[in-house]
């Protein structure tokens, strides 16, 4: 397989957990429901106008959407360039695409994995299948970027 294949072949899988991930939980309970996987883990029916952690709420949707087509096109941009892990990239540009089909659809994120673990009065914020994949792909960029540095 081709190294673009990859690429493409991790980016679909991503949008499309996501995007059926989404799908089920918001049909499948109301808005602010729970359901109680373990005590720790919990599906939560909730919706993000912000940026990550739900902040830059009164920018507005449309900054969101322009901020992550800008993203896209750099990530774009360092997979033609293969300086930096295409594995992680691939994982960032998924999540990117993901989120951004929300925000393009309903002018808002859906969230729905809430992790009840509190620390000093604060818990994690509900995230979702993309913003996942966005984290872990930025980790393995650092992560293999710092490794590199030896």
């Amino acid at each position: 397989m081709k190294k673009p294949l990859h690429v493409l072949i991790i980016v679909t899988a991503i949008i499309v957990l996501d995007q059926i991930t989404k799908y089920l939980v918001s049909t499948s309970i109301g808005p602010f429901d729970s359901i109680e996987i373990f005590p720790f883990l919990h599906i939560t029916h909730v919706w993000n106008t912000g940026s990550a952690f739900g902040m830059f709420k009164n920018l507005g949707g449309n900054f969101f959407i322009l901020l992550s087509i800008i993203a896209i096109v750099i990530i774009l941009y360092f997979l033609k360039k293969s300086t930096y892990s295409r594995f992680g990239l691939s994982l960032v540009l998924g999540g990117a695409i993901g989120n951004l089909i929300d925000r393009i659809r309903f002018g808002k994120v859906f969230d729905f994995i809430f992790i009840n673990v509190e620390v000093g009065g604060h818990y994690w914020p509900v995230f979702n299948v993309a913003d996942s994949s966005l984290t872990i792909g930025v980790s393995v960029i650092f992560l293999l970027a710092f490794l590199k540095k030896e």
